[in-house]
């Protein structure tokens, strides 16, 4: 459960602000989306693959 202390005379927004900044850390709503749907693990290794090869491409570009 994410608690938000809120100390005297506080702004409602920045209590918010803060909310949603904790709820934004834990990744609930990214395993939500995450587990909707399955997939294969060939696809899931291929992806991971792609985005390795992108990093790559990406630092040598740097350099």
């Amino acid at each position: 459960m994410i608690v938000v202390p809120i100390k005297e005379g506080e702004n409602i927004e920045r209590a918010l602000k803060k909310f949603k900044r904790k709820f934004e850390k834990t990744g609930a709503m990214k395993e939500l989306r995450h587990r909707q749907a399955f997939t294969k693990p060939s696809v899931v290794r291929r992806e991971q693959i792609k985005k390795a090869i992108y990093i790559e491409q990406l630092q040598r570009v740097e350099e």
